[in-house]
Parts: C-alpha cells; sequence; structure tokens
C-alpha cells in the first residue's frame, strides 16, 4: 500500500498513539479543499471588491497603496509565496513582511502619508506578534486599511474587525484550521485564497488554475508520498531547499516543515537558486538532502539545471531531488529523484507554490516518524507549540 494511505488507514486507536490523528488527513485533504476554499471565497468576492476599491486598489497606477503581506513563520512564507503574483495582478508594490519584524521595528516600516493596505495571515488568528501588530496599526495609523485570512473564526485578529471600518476579515472553511503543530493544508489554502484576491476582478481567469491545481495536486500527492517515505529513512544530518521567485517561498516553508516536524533532528534551510553559491554552497555535504524546486520558465530553468550539475559534478551531496512539472528528460541524469504531477503541466510558476510543497510537507510527516516522533506534535520538549506563547508585548 501507498506508505500515506498506510498511515490513513490506520485505527483511531494507532493513530493516536503515534500522533498521526491530524497530519496526514491535513496533507491529504488539500487538493478537494482547494476547491471548497475557492467556492467559498467567490461567495464573498462582491464584498471583497467593494473592500479593495475603497483600499484604493483601482486608483491610478501611482496613487495604489503599498500592499504588507504580513505573517509570523509558515504565514510568514505565504507571502513569499504571492507577493510576485499580486504585483502583476494589481500594478503596485506588494511586500512580504514578517510581523516579528513589524512589531519590534513598527515605525521604521510606515511613512505618514503613505496609503496601505496590510493583509495579514494567520491560522489560528492569536499569533501574539500578529496581533499586537494589528491592534496597534488599527489604534495609531488611519492610513493603513486592513484585510485578515484566517482558518479561525474565534480568532482574536478576526474578531478585531467587528464594527470596525478600516477592514475585512475571510474565514476559510474550520477544515483548513490544522489541528496537528505544523501548518500544510492551512498554508496551501491561505496561498490559495490570495492567488484567489490577485484575481477578485478576474476569478473565472482562475477557475481554471484552480482546478487545474486540486488535478495536478491528486495526481502528484501518493507518488510524492513514496519518495518521501523512501527518503525519509536516508540518515541525512541537513537538507537544503532551492528555489527562484514565488519558488523560493515553497523552498523556505518545505525548510520549515522538515525542520519542525523532525524537531531539529534534520538542520533544514533554504536558499534562491544563484545565491546558493554565495557562501551557503559550503553547507552541503555527503549527509545533505539536496532539492530543487525547478522552474518551469526557460531562462530560470537554465541556472537551476547549470546549480544540479555543478552539485553533481562536484559530488557535494549524496542525493539529489527535482521537484518539476515540465521538462522532466533535461533533469534525468541530474537529479536522482523526480517529484512530478502527472497532470497540470501546464500550471504556471507564479500558481505552484501550492502543489510543490506537497512533497515538503510529506517528507517532514515520514522523517518526522523515521525519528520515532509524533507528527501530530513533534516537539517533545516543548520547544514549540501550535500557537506561539510567552511573548511579552511591549508598548
Amino acid at each position: 500500500m501507498n506508505p500515506l494511505l498506510a498511515l490513513l488507514d490506520l485505527s483511531d486507536y494507532e493513530k493516536r498513539e503515534r500522533g498521526l490523528t491530524h497530519t496526514p488527513h491535513e496533507i491529504m485533504q488539500q487538493p478537494a479543499s482547494w476547491q471548497v476554499t475557492f467556492n467559498g471565497l467567490r461567495s464573498r468576492l462582491p464584498e471583497v471588491r467593494d473592500f479593495l476599491n475603497s483600499s484604493g486598489l483601482r486608483d491610478q497606477p501611482g496613487k495604489r497603496p503599498i500592499v504588507f503581506l504580513i505573517g509570523a513563520g509558515t504565514s510568514e512564507y505565504i507571502g513569499h509565496s504571492l507577493h510576485h503574483l499580486l504585483r502583476r495582478q494589481w500594478q503596485c508594490e506588494v511586500v512580504p513582511v514578517s510581523s516579528p519584524d513589524l512589531l519590534m521595528g513598527f515605525s521604521d516600516y510606515i511613512l505618514p502619508e503613505q496609503p496601505y493596505l496590510w493583509i495579514s495571515f494567520s491560522r489560528s488568528g492569536d499569533s501574539p506578534e500578529s496581533v499586537a501588530v494589528l491592534e496597534r496599526a488599527l489604534a495609531e495609523c488611519p492610513n493603513v486599511r486592513h484585510l485578515v485570512v484566517s482558518c479561525n473564526a474565534a480568532g482574536r485578529m478576526t474578531r478585531s474587525f467587528e464594527g470596525h471600518p478600516n477592514g475585512l476579515a475571510v474565514v476559510l472553511d474550520d477544515a483548513t484550521n490544522d489541528r496537528g503543530l505544523a501548518m500544510t493544508s492551512s498554508f496551501s489554502n491561505m496561498v490559495l485564497a490570495g492567488q484567489i484576491l490577485a484575481h477578485a476582478w478576474t476569478v473565472e481567469a482562475y477557475e481554471t488554475i484552480c482546478r487545474a491545481l486540486s488535478e495536478a495536486a491528486e495526481s502528484f500527492i501518493l507518488p510524492a508520498a513514496e519518495i518521501a517515505a523512501e527518503l525519509a529513512g536516508g540518515e541525512y544530518a541537513r537538507a537544503c531547499f532551492v528555489g527562484s521567485g514565488l519558488l523560493a517561498g515553497t523552498a523556505m516553508e518545505s525548510a520549515l516543515k522538515l525542520l519542525e516536524l523532525t524537531a531539529g533532528n534534520v538542520q533544514a534551510f533554504s536558499e534562491s537558486t544563484l545565491a546558493l553559491r554565495h557562501g551557503p554552497m559550503s553547507a552541503l555535504d555527503r549527509n545533505t538532502l539536496f532539492v530543487s524546486l525547478v522552474s518551469s520558465q526557460e531562462q530560470q530553468r537554465k541556472y537551476e539545471l547549470d546549480l544540479l550539475r555543478e552539485i553533481r559534478d562536484k559530488s557535494l551531496v549524496r542525493t539529489c531531488v527535482a521537484v518539476a512539472t515540465t521538462g522532466i528528460a533535461a533533469l534525468k541524469g541530474r537529479a536522482d529523484y523526480i517529484v512530478s504531477p502527472e497532470r497540470g503541466l501546464g500550471i504556471p510558476d507564479l500558481y505552484r507554490p501550492i502543489l510543490d510543497v506537497i512533497f515538503g510537507q510529506l517528507l517532514g510527516l515520514f522523517t518526522s516518524l523515521h525519528f520515532g516522533l509524533k507528527p501530530d506534535s513533534p516537539s517533545p520538549n516543548g520547544a514549540i507549540s501550535r500557537v506561539v506563547q510567552n511573548v511579552e508585548i511591549y508598548q
């Protein structure tokens, strides 16, 4: 049986004992959940468009707001998986911003006369840094409009906008509010929500893309699970994920999934394709798993193929994995494993983060099990928790 299906087929008792009640299911549900998110958000688009219009996104290009994509941890990487798409569709400046950085350097990020739209992403809506940043901006910055995307209707960030004219909350289906520690379907569904927002005025065009993403993921997830389960037993001390453009955000999130689900037993990091040679390549060795998220854009692919060839020629790592949707033949001989969907090969890179990240999620899941951890709660010493705790907020 496929290793992911085998986990899903366990008895409820064994799932509880092994910490597998939530995480495998939350990974597996993603292709179907994206359609639920699409249908739910499409029904609210008239309200969303009115809010975006009132925030200035349809003004003359030079007068449009600066858009911040805000989050902490995985939610920060949502912004890195969306900013180029939103910039292209909305024709204004879009910047991913970490809410912890924004909290500590609040006044450094905001120009008093500049209009802003802040889009805050949060699974729980209760992350202390994100809540504090939002509440301060609501109190002090009338030039900032706010849109919160969350998976929890009861979160503080969602409730902050009750009766407030300067903001709007979009809450996704409760099934996306992952109960496991690691964000999986919550990440991909909030990225998908951002893609829908990018197409707020062209949703019919995006509907085709959304359907293709779901179909591609359905053909991707089980073969990716087989490769991830095989690699999980490879005794790798570290892993390096590389990607360019919006796939750099996917590399960040994939590295975090492997790091947190293994409680740091695998030291995972990410880098953009060309930046790897500027120092980080020195960390590659025979105990490193190297994963390249290979672009479908011809120019970017050339750089990525060159990097894979150099790593192979220098024998820097034991195993190279390529995650790709096109040009599979060119990858043979440069990667030991090629992870690719059987369908959906025409999906542009701008929309691929939610597809490609599934491999990183699966690698984290099976490697967690290899180390004898419980994926639903993989931090045995309590170093991390589902919602960050013990952050003192200073005024």
